[in-house]
Order: structure tokens, then sequence, then C-alpha cells
């Protein structure tokens, strides 16, 4: 299978990889444009000497000059305006032999003044031009040997093309054009403007200066980001990496990476998210461990009780006797039943509440619908049992709550059937509505025998039961199960008796008001 290095790489590796083409494509840049600059410059001078070629030209052709010497010094000497910025202009007949040369005549120095103004344009790509690059030794000559270059131009098959030579002699840079000269369309002979360029030189390396130091400072820039991208972030990101390979392997060294958890940013919003969810999984693995522990111990016991009066049954023959032990044994059934179905139950909650979106819940109206459902059903039965609602305390104010809806009203109903089962005929049931500081405050108070003083704290215990009466009916779970869906939405509960003449239990609820 073809491996692709993006995705199968680390973020640092990944990050290096994208610098380095980064850079290559700079460099590929930079080079191309440092080789570009010179010839751009020397182009770009070499076109203003072409029209400066193309006016002599203009004048030879206007004032019909004779290529002879004599001509072309006067022409000269009275065009001399035509060459200003121009070191030396040179004329050649036809056999390229020198007709007039600035350089031996007696001409005012101010006439040739020497440009140092570099215009950078684009280079002429036409066919037209011909760029001919040279380098000669300073110490074995001093100038141009223009003669010679002269020639070899005339030996062309087409003189219409400019010929352009730069060269170094003795420190300076000059740059020279040939170009033929015609009348009446006829080739005549050939002209040479030359000037020292010295300032495309400096131009080069102005340029060259600045890209390098961009460029190394980009470098550099990205060097500190890497380095800074390393410390603090991927390394941190490579020590919770590790830290949940270490989890996974039940590594019991485990660092919980204090010093991540202490920063404000998003390493550390992850490394406290996985902190916690870490200690959740941990209590969620002990609570699963200590709940099937104590689920085994509790049906071991009916499942004893089953075994031996199945033994017995087996072995008797008294019809009193074996009715007797065929309730025992349906009792232990029915406990086994239904410790199974309530610890199935209670981890279903957990389960939907983990996947449930919490939506805002106005809890004065569960509360509402579970009591009329409630009422609606001890109607029917023998024990005249009424449930009242007592919202004075409110003064309209809502019971906004974050929840889902069929927990709390498992909430409610749960506690409802508590107060019901331990209540007596002719009894009633208050549930009082209010809110207290910041969150919304839910009581039920019952007329029953109320809780046992000496094992209330063990009320929400797992699998305790104060109802020997009703064995097979009540798996202990109850409360339990209440109190776990009352914390998964950030309440607490609170059990007691009434106090004063009043006699029976009293709950209270706490949930957070949502605003």
């Amino acid at each position: 299978m073809k491996s692709n290095f993006f995705s199968s790489s680390s973020i640092l590796n990944k990050f290096l990889a994208f610098n380095l083409i980064i850079f290559l494509f700079l460099g590929i840049w930079t080079y191309l444009y440092l080789g570009a600059i010179k010839p751009n410059l020397i182009e770009n001078r070499s076109n203003q000497h072409a029209r400066i070629i193309n006016n002599t030209s203009d004048h030879i052709n206007r004032l019909n000059i004779k290529f002879t010497k004599e001509n072309a010094t006067e022409f000269i000497l009275s065009t001399r305006f035509l060459f200003q910025n121009l070191d030396r202009v040179q004329l050649y007949d036809l056999n390229s032999n020198l007709l007039v040369d600035t350089d031996t005549l007696d001409l005012v120095q101010d006439i040739f003044i020497r440009n140092q103004n570099v215009q950078e344009t684009s280079i002429d790509k036409s066919e037209e031009s011909i760029n001919v690059t040279e380098s000669l030794d300073s110490q074995k000559t001093t100038t141009f040997n223009t003669e010679s270059y002269v020639k070899d131009y005339s030996e062309q098959k087409n003189v219409n093309d400019k010929l352009v030579i730069s060269e170094t002699i003795n420190n300076n840079f000059y740059v020279m054009t040939i170009n033929s000269v015609k009348l009446s369309g006829e080739n005549k002979g050939y002209i040479v403007v030359s000037e020292i360029a010295n300032d495309i030189l400096i131009a080069v390396d102005e340029r060259k200066n600045f890209i390098l130091r961009t460029v190394f400072l980009v470098a550099l820039v990205i060097l500190i980001f890497s380095v800074f991208l390393n410390k603090y972030i991927l390394k941190p990101i490579r020590s919770l990496v590790l830290y949940t390979k270490a989890i996974k392997e039940k590594d019991v060294k485990i660092d919980k990476h204090e010093k991540y958890l202490l920063r404000k940013d998003e390493v550390g919003q992850l490394s406290r998210s996985l902190n916690e969810m870490t200690e959740d999984l941990y209590k969620r693995i002990n609570v699963a461990e200590t709940f099937s522990s104590d689920l085994a111990h509790e049906i071991r016991n009916p499942l004893t009780s089953l075994k031996g009066a199945s033994e017995v049954l087996e072995n008797t023959s008294d019809n009193e006797k074996r009715k007797k032990l065929i309730k025992v044994i349906s009792h232990d059934v029915e406990r086994i039943e239904r410790l199974i179905t309530d610890y199935s139950q209670m981890l279903k909650d957990e389960a939907t509440l983990s996947r449930a979106k919490m939506i805002k819940i106005d809890l004065s109206n569960v509360i509402n619908s579970v009591v009329e459902d409630f009422n609606s059903d001890l109607l029917n039965s023998n024990k005249n049992i009424k449930i009242n609602i007592n919202n004075s305390k409110l003064n309209g104010s809502k019971l906004n709550v974050l929840g889902v809806e069929s927990k709390l009203e498992q909430i409610v109903a749960n506690l409802l059937d508590n107060a019901v089962s331990f209540s007596p005929s002719n009894s009633k049931i208050s549930v009082i509505c209010n809110i207290k500081k910041e969150n919304v405050q839910l009581i039920i108070e019952d007329e029953g025998p109320g809780f046992n003083e000496k094992n209330i704290d063990k009320v929400f215990n797992r699998f305790y039961s104060n109802r020997p009466e009703k064995f097979g009916e009540h798996s202990g779970l109850g409360l339990n199960i209440v109190k776990n869906i009352i914390e998964l939405h950030g309440g607490s509960i609170i059990v007691s008796n009434q106090i004063g003449n009043k006699k029976g239990a009293r709950i209270e609820v706490l949930l957070p008001i949502y605003k």
C-alpha cells in the first residue's frame, strides 16, 4: 500500500517538510531572480543606446552624411547633443575601418556626462536582440577592442540586430552596443556607443544583499517559530499522547502533567479535559467493579437460598412444606430478577445521560405531569393517599433547569413511589417547589414512619432496603439510582425526618437554575 507522508507523519515532520518546500521554492526563485538582474539592467541600458543609435541614423539620413572620416567627424561635432550621457561614440565604414572616435576628438568634457541612474524594466525577449557578455582581464586590456567586435558583427547574416557587449576593464564595468547605419535602406556602416555602467553592478549588489538578508530573516523567523511550535505545542501534545498510551496500558506511573494543567491556552484546556476524562474513567471503572462485586454478593444470597429450597423440595412429600418452599423459591427468583432489572436500568440511565443533549426544562411541568399520573393511580387504589403540590413560594417564577426530561420525570416518579410505599392509608404527600439561592428546590414529605435514624446515612447505599416484608419487590437500588441521576444533572439530594409534631420522611432535591 502506498504510504502517504503527510497523513502518517508527525505534525513537526509535516511542518519541517512544508518549510523545506518553501525554502526550495524561495531558493530557486532567488537563483533565477539574481541571475536575471544583471542581464535585465544591461538590456535596459542597451535599449537606451539603441534609441540613441536610431536617432543618430535618422540624423545621418536627414543630413545625407557620407561615410568618410571628414564627414563623420563633422557630423559628430555638429550633433554632439545626441551623445550626452555616453562616454564614447564610434563610427565605422562597411570594411570595419574606424571613421571617428569621440575619445580622439577635442570635445568639451561636460558634453559626455555619464548617467548614474538605473531604471529596471522587463527584458526585451525579441529575437532581434543579441546579448553577448564577456569578461576580460583588466590587467591586459584597458579599453574595448571595438574593431574586432565590429568586424565580427559585420560578418553576421543579419546586421539589423543590435549587438550588446559588457566587459569589466580596470575595475570599471562597460556596456557597449553595436548596430548598423542604413541610408535609403542600404547599409553604409556601423555605429558603436559605450559607457561606464558601474551603477549596474552597484544595483545588482544591492538587490542581492537585500534578497539574501530577506531570505536569512525569513529562515530565522521560521526557525524561531519551529522551536516555539515544538516546545510549547508539539511537545505537550506528544506528552499527552504518551499519557493516553499509558492509560491504555494501565501504567500505574502515569504522569498527570500538572505543568500543562495550569496553562490557559488550548493545550491547557485539552490537558484538563483529558485529565478530567481520565479521572472520570477510573471513577466509573471503580464504581463498576464495586457495583459488580456488590451485585454478585446480593445475587449469591438468593441463589443459595434458591438452591437449598430446590434441594429440599425435591426430597419432601409434605404439601404444606412444598407450598412454603415454592413461595421461597418464587421470592428468590423475584429478588434476582429485580436486582438484574434495576442494575440494567442504572447502566442504561448513565449511558443515556452521557449521550443525551440536555435542554432547558421547566421542572414545574414535569412535577405536575408525574403527580397527576400518581393521583390518578392512587384514586383507584384502596390506600386513599393524596399528593398535593405547593407552589406558593414561587410567586410566578419558573423552575428552569438544564437536563433530560425523561430522567427528571424518573427522579420525581421514584421519589413519589418511595413515599407512597411507606405512607399509610388516608394520608397525604406534600410536593413543595421553591427557589433557594441559585438552585431549584424540590421537597417531598410523607406521613409514614420516616427513616431509621441509626441507618439514615445508608439509605443511598446500593442494595440497602428497609422493607423485609417486600423482599422481592424492591432491590434496594431506588434511592441510589435517583442520587446518581441527580448528581449527573449537577444537583444534590438530602434525606431527613420531619421535625416537631410532624411525622414522616423528608427528601430535599436541589438542581442548578438555568438562566
